[in-house]
């Protein structure tokens, strides 16, 4: 057997218990390992445990290297950003490392916020920051601009790439 990792995602986890149910009372005894990878497979929808491992292959997103490339431009050797990028796709890449500086399930005032985005910059546009982060759905603010809250979310396999090589600089 294989020892790849294979990600199972699954829409619906009642649905897919319900069949893998099923599919075990079937069964007289114990099913075997293979047997199982199969169950499992056809629970989430898959023809057999190959299909899950071929959709695997395709899923699997290419990073944007030259988006990366150009957001680890705009960061220091301490993993400070010096200048806000050009680009757009790139100004929301960089927002996540800030993003992940936030904390999460909490709500901040502006002043904390402020700070949090402050020590992770070199020049003095904070605000920009603040708003940016508000822009690209990061986070998020009441109308009076009193409270603040991350918005909870996955990170991009590029932001995780950028977040992984800014700490290992």
């Amino acid at each position: 057997m294989s020892k790849d990792v294979i990600p199972l995602y699954v829409d619906d986890v009642s649905t897919f218990t319900k069949t893998l149910r099923k599919s075990l009372t079937k069964q007289e005894k114990l099913p075997s390992h293979a047997t199982m990878l199969t169950l499992v497979a056809k629970a989430a929808g898959f023809q057999n445990h190959q299909h899950l491992k071929a959709e695997k292959r395709a899923s699997v997103p290419e990073l944007d290297e030259l988006a990366l490339k150009r957001a680890l431009r705009v960061f220091d050797d301490t993993g400070r950003m010096f200048r806000w990028p050009k680009w757009t796709k790139v100004q929301g890449l960089c927002l996540w490392p800030f993003w992940a500086r936030l904390p999460a399930h909490q709500d901040m005032t502006e002043k904390l916020v402020n700070d949090v985005l402050k020590t992770g910059l070199n020049f003095d546009d904070h605000v920009l920051l603040r708003r940016s982060l508000i822009d690209h759905k990061l986070a998020t603010r009441t109308n009076d601009g009193r409270v603040y809250r991350r918005i909870e979310q996955r990170p991009t396999p590029e932001a995780l790439a950028l977040m992984k090589r800014l700490k290992e600089r």
